[in-house]
Order: C-alpha cells, then sequence, then structure tokens
C-alpha cells in the first residue's frame, strides 16, 4: 500500500496522481551513451597506451552516468504527487520522508511553468500558491497542465 493510501481520511478519494517525469534521468542516460561511444573508441586506438585511456575515461563516465541514473530513478519512485477530493498532498523520500499538504479550499493559484523543451516533452514546474503559505516548486512534473485542471476541477 503506497503512503497516500495510507492517510486518506473517511470520505476522501485520490482524483489524480503525478508523477516526475522521465527527463530527471536524461542527463544520465546521455553520460551513458557517452561512455558507450568511449569504449567502441577503444577498438581503434593506435596503441596499446590509447586503448587503455579510452577504455579508463569510459569507465569513469560510465560510473557517473549509471549514479545519476540511479539518483534520478530513485527520485522519481520515491516523489508522489496526489490530489484528492480535499487536498494536494506531496510526499518524497525513500527513506527519509517530507510531506506536505494543503487543503483544495486554500488554493489561491497554481503557476505552470514549461520552456519550449518541457512543452515538447510535456513536463515543467508547478507552483501552488496558497492562503498565507505556498508548496515549494515541484520541477519536472509530468503532465503539468493536466495536474493544474484536476486541482482547479475538484471542487
Amino acid at each position: 500500500m503506497d503512503y497516500a493510501q495510507r492517510i486518506l481520511q473517511p470520505g476522501e478519494a485520490v482524483a489524480y496522481r503525478a508523477r516526475l517525469h522521465w527527463i530527471l534521468m536524461a542527463r544520465g542516460a546521455a553520460v551513458l551513451l557517452l561512455a558507450a561511444a568511449f569504449s567502441l573508441g577503444a577498438w581503434f586506438a593506435a596503441t596499446h597506451y590509447a586503448r587503455v585511456a579510452w577504455l579508463v575515461l569510459a569507465t569513469i563516465l560510465g560510473l557517473v552516468g549509471a549514479y545519476d541514473v540511479l539518483r534520478g530513478w530513485l527520485r522519481r519512485i520515491s516523489t508522489e504527487i496526489i490530489v484528492t477530493n480535499r487536498r494536494i498532498i506531496l510526499k518524497t523520500g525513500l527513506i527519509g520522508r517530507q510531506t506536505i499538504e494543503m487543503n483544495l479550499d486554500k488554493v489561491e493559484s497554481v503557476l505552470v511553468r514549461q520552456g519550449v523543451f518541457g512543452r515538447l516533452l510535456e513536463f515543467g514546474t508547478i507552483i501552488i500558491r496558497g492562503v498565507g503559505a505556498g508548496l515549494e516548486p515541484i520541477a519536472n512534473l509530468a503532465a503539468p497542465l493536466e495536474f493544474h485542471r484536476y486541482v482547479n476541477a475538484v471542487p
């Protein structure tokens, strides 16, 4: 059972479940592709020392890329963003947990920030402003306009 199902109050139902976009892992995947290109370059090296240098660079880039992909994936699976019929719930963290909740009747506005690349791949940053306070920006949210629609549509 996920976090949201455990904390729902009686009569409360999940209206929308948002998630972070896969773009979190894109930089690490690009570095892994570069590492693969470097390891391929080792086959065409003229000397043994050049081949070893290419392979060392490929190994270092591979470790950095794998770390970045793993970090993005863990962040993506450990973040829950839920809109219920009463509130917005943001939970982050895999071992340590941070939760932020805001009642829907306290929401004043929902700001959506998307660049050109974000519009093409459907991700962006959401900022929720409420009465007296607001939620911190939620960056790299998949389908931010749909999230916006559900926050505004729930009575």
